[in-house]
């Protein structure tokens, strides 16, 4: 039984094999585990799983390095500065960090900003003022620009900010911001920042990279930011930041916590290859398989011309139907999208048309936006155009139930 990916939490059963070394050392029986995610969990990552034994993890005497760990790692980190455009030679890192994509953030936040250094926080949605929260616990010194959820950032008040406050050091943004499903414009931020020379930019790229571009160097991005269970299509267990080494060596010592130690977490892949803690070996495993699935995909472009084949489908099929975009078009990115809930509708509920659609196996999600009633449509992770088309006719069939006309009417003035 397969549930879809489609929402901001992605649910799918997985046959479980009986050897899969997952929870115990212990032989299972076969068993069907209902796994929670973002929207980008796939199945065939699993099948990595299913051919890593114990004794590949464990290796002779039980040590993970044996097996060539360790060059796994070395090969992930490079791969992964390739997707953000750049590489060891150019001058850059990629530090890879145990836990969720926030983890990464705190990290770099955390980290990479001085005492005495101010961050500009550009935010349209939860990501932008969940930078500020961390900012916050961490007693880090920020200005937070407010562009509603409904708008990209803009260069302009970038521009009015920097002329006001020279304490700013660091600008953090998102490149694609999930509340409503903006694509914000990276490139034009980071090179308005180059008659900045000393103030750095920091980008949230966690629902983005593997499918939009980075170009790092190019962009004159500081710090990228992501995580393995979005676009390349991993599963949940490590975030990853891409650094200019410049500014990563520069920031020895600043870090406000010890397990987020961004520079320390560095130092120790570099000279030992290890993780200063336990490592997440089974999502390094898997990932490494994500990325050859990525890679055969058709790497960057293959990935983005399936989400936005997913995105098309899905668009067409609910404006057939009469729903409302939050978002203007030319602000959409591909990899969820908003739509207004027909809440004018005398038949309309929205717990009925959830449950409607959960018992078909299709689970969405519901909006988080600062002011009206909405619901989000992902698509992205290991869902193809039919899996779009068979949610278009289960949200036709919801609204028959209700007794709702299609296409719908349009709110009264």
């Amino acid at each position: 039984m397969n549930i879809m990916l489609l929402s901001e939490v992605t649910v799918r059963w997985i046959e479980w094999a009986p050897h899969l070394p997952l929870l115990s050392g212990d032989r299972q029986e076969p068993k069907a585990v209902l796994f929670y995610d973002y929207i980008a969990c796939q199945a065939s990552t699993f099948a990595l799983h299913t051919r890593t034994t114990n004794n590949d993890l464990e290796g002779e005497g039980g040590h993970a390095n044996r097996l060539g760990f360790t060059d796994v790692v070395v090969d992930i980190r490079n791969q992964l500065l390739a997707i953000g455009g750049v590489s060891k030679e150019d001058g850059y890192e990629c530090v890879i960090v145990q836990g969720a994509g926030t983890h990464g953030i705190e990290a770099v936040l955390g980290s990479a900003i001085p005492r005495g250094g101010k961050l500009l926080i550009l935010a349209n949605g939860a990501y932008g003022v969940r930078q500020s929260q961390i900012c916050e616990y961490l007693g880090i010194d920020y200005k937070l620009i407010d562009f509603t959820d409904r708008k990209p950032v803009e260069v302009s008040a970038l521009e009015k900010a920097l002329a006001e406050d020279s304490a700013i050091t660091h600008v953090g943004m998102i490149q694609h911001e999930t509340t409503a499903g903006i694509l914000n414009d990276v490139e034009s931020i980071g090179k308005f920042l180059e008659k900045y020379p000393k103030v750095e930019l920091i980008v949230d790229a966690m629902s983005s990279m593997g499918a939009y571009d980075m170009r790092m160097k190019e962009w004159n991005v500081s710090y990228a930011i992501s995580s393995a269970n979005k676009c390349i299509e991993g599963v949940p267990g490590f975030c990853f930041a891409l650094c200019k080494r410049s500014s990563l060596l520069a920031s020895e010592g600043n870090a406000r916590s010890f397990c987020l130690d961004l520079y320390a977490q560095w130092k120790g892949l570099e000279t030992t290859g290890q993780f200063r803690f336990t490592p997440p070996t089974h999502v390094i495993l898997a990932f490494n398989e994500a990325l050859k699935e990525w890679t055969a995909e058709g790497g960057l472009q293959g990935r983005y011309n399936r989400y936005k084949e997913n995105y098309d489908i899905i668009s067409t099929g609910m404006e057939e139907m009469g729903f409302e975009y939050y978002i203007d078009a030319e602000h959409r990115g591909v990899i969820i999208t908003t739509f207004m809930q027909p809440a004018h509708m005398p038949g309309w509920d929205f717990n009925k048309f959830y449950k409607f659609l959960g018992d078909r196996g299709l689970v969405i999600y519901p909006g988080k936006l600062s002011s009206g009633l909405s619901f989000r449509l992902g698509t992205i992770g290991r869902i193809a155009p039919e899996d779009c088309r068979e949610l278009l006719g289960a949200i036709k069939d919801a609204l028959e139930a209700m007794e709702i006309p299609t296409p719908i009417p349009p709110p009264a003035n």
